[in-house]
Parts: structure tokens; C-alpha cells; sequence
């Protein structure tokens, strides 16, 4: 099973991108983000031969999975933990016996201040569900865009995004404080050493330059990472004009069959 993370920052303006994509690599399992977007391009996404199910929002966020050749059933619509929550960030299915999780946390910047404080209380809140999803002890997944780079080894230059959002003390420590209840990050658990990057500023030709940071990220519950055989960064995309700032990062399963 290929199961993939896609960062498409507006699905409507970047369809072409994702459809092409779809086309090329044929995941099985996709985890979308930033839709930005109440609309959903369902009738295109079908005659690609994917299902999906999604939550939108306008201009913000956005979250989708798509099945190829399958219906994703759903399983939860919005992180549990406050009800006056509107943000459209997390949106969860049942596929084959797997449960995969699909996120967008949130950016938190400028930080210090009151868009910081919600993605520490929304990180929380994560924390919390997690652990209560590992305690189902059921084949899991937590995939997307986490707004964060876990360690130096994440982000080009690390120096320069000391007081960022993305990289603050804060904001790693509630990764690994994730990790730690038993997670597995399947892109570092293969690649403990590498340089790894899944996001480029459109500016200054960081793309080119591989000056990026890894931030699209999947974790794997207990009964997942045996499976756990690759994981890579799909560049292509991303060198495609008017693209996403994102590539797609994909992960591939040996799944036991039933």
C-alpha cells in the first residue's frame, strides 16, 4: 500500500498539479492539506479514479483523503477537545483496516502571540487523541502537514528560524513528546541521518538550492512500522510551474493480507 502526504496549497488553482501526480505515481492512499477552498473538485477527482471525503473551508485549511479505487469511511470530522473550534484541520478514515489520520497542524506564527498559543493548545489536543487511538491497539496512521521541524537536521540553516513558529522549543518538544507515546516518524525511522526536506519557499530559488525544511511527516502506530518498507520525497512535483510550495511525501506498506 502506498500511502502519501500532500501539502496541495489550494486544491482549485493547483488541480492540474495533483491530477498529474496522481497519474504518475498512483498512490493508493492520500492525505491532502491547505485546500483553501469550501468546494471540493469531486466529479475530477472521481474520473481519476479515487474516492474521497474532505472538509473544507474558505480561503484556510482544508483537509482530504482519497482512496484509489475505494471509499474512504469515515471516521471523524475535527480534532476532539474543543467544541468552538471551526478550523478545518483534521479529518479521519477507516481504509482496509487501517486507520489514517489526516492533519494540518496549525502555522502559529508570529510567535509569541495568540496564533502560537492555539497551535500549543491544538498540539495539545492532539496529544491527547493519540493516546487515546494507540489505546485502541489498531493498525494507525497520523499523517500531514505537522508546521514543524523536529530537529536541526529538518530544516536548512537552522540558525535562522530560531524564533519561528515551526522550529520554537515549544513546538518540538510537543513532537516529541508525540513520538514518545509510541509513534514511529517513518521518513527519519529509514533515514536517520539524511537531509530530508518536503517544503520550499517560492523565493530566492530555495527549491534549486534545497534549502528547505521538512514538515509533511507520518507517524505510525506500534502494529504499523513492522509493515514500514520506503519513504521518499516525490521532487518532481515540486519543480513543476505553479506548483506547491510542498511536495508529496510518500511512504509504502507491506500490509499483511486479511
Amino acid at each position: 500500500m502506498k500511502i502519501a502526504t500532500y501539502n496541495v496549497n489550494g486544491i482549485n488553482g493547483r488541480l492540474e498539479i495533483l491530477l498529474r501526480w496522481l497519474k504518475e505515481d498512483k498512490p493508493d492512499v492520500v492525505c491532502l492539506q491547505e485546500l483553501k477552498s469550501p468546494s471540493f473538485p469531486e466529479k475530477e477527482i472521481r474520473r481519476a479514479g479515487y474516492g474521497a471525503a474532505w472538509i473544507g473551508q474558505k480561503s484556510w485549511n482544508g483537509v482530504a483523503i482519497l482512496v484509489r479505487g475505494a471509499e474512504p469511511l469515515v471516521t471523524r470530522r475535527g480534532l476532539p477537545g474543543d467544541p468552538d473550534d471551526q478550523q478545518s484541520r483534521y479529518i479521519e478514515a477507516a481504509i482496509d483496516g487501517i486507520l489514517v489520520g489526516c492533519l494540518y497542524l496549525p502555522n502559529g506564527n508570529p510567535a509569541p502571540g495568540p496564533k502560537f498559543d492555539y497551535k500549543l493548545r491544538w498540539f495539545n489536543r492532539l496529544h491527547q487523541y493519540a493516546a487515546d487511538v494507540l489505546e485502541l491497539d489498531v493498525p494507525a496512521l497520523l499523517v500531514g502537514d505537522f508546521n514543524v521541524m523536529p530537529t536541526a537536521l529538518d530544516v536548512y540553516k537552522p540558525e535562522r528560524w530560531t524564533d519561528d513558529a515551526l522550529y520554537r522549543p515549544e513546538v518540538r518538544k510537543a513532537y516529541a513528546d508525540l513520538v514518545k507515546q509510541g509513534w514511529t516518524d517513518a521518513v527519519r525511522h529509514l533515514h536517520p541521518q539524511e537531509r530530508i526536506y518536503t517544503f520550499w519557499k517560492y523565493w530566492r530559488n530555495s527549491f534549486q538550492r534545497d534549502a528547505g525544511l521538512r514538515i509533511d511527516h507520518f507517524l505510525l502506530s506500534p502494529a504499523v512500522e513492522p509493515w514500514l518498507r520506503s519513504a521518499s520525497v516525490r521532487k518532481t512535483p515540486r519543480s513543476w510551474p505553479h506548483t506547491s510550495d510542498h511536495a508529496p511525501v510518500m511512504i509504502e506498506l507491506d500490509v499483511p493480507s486479511q
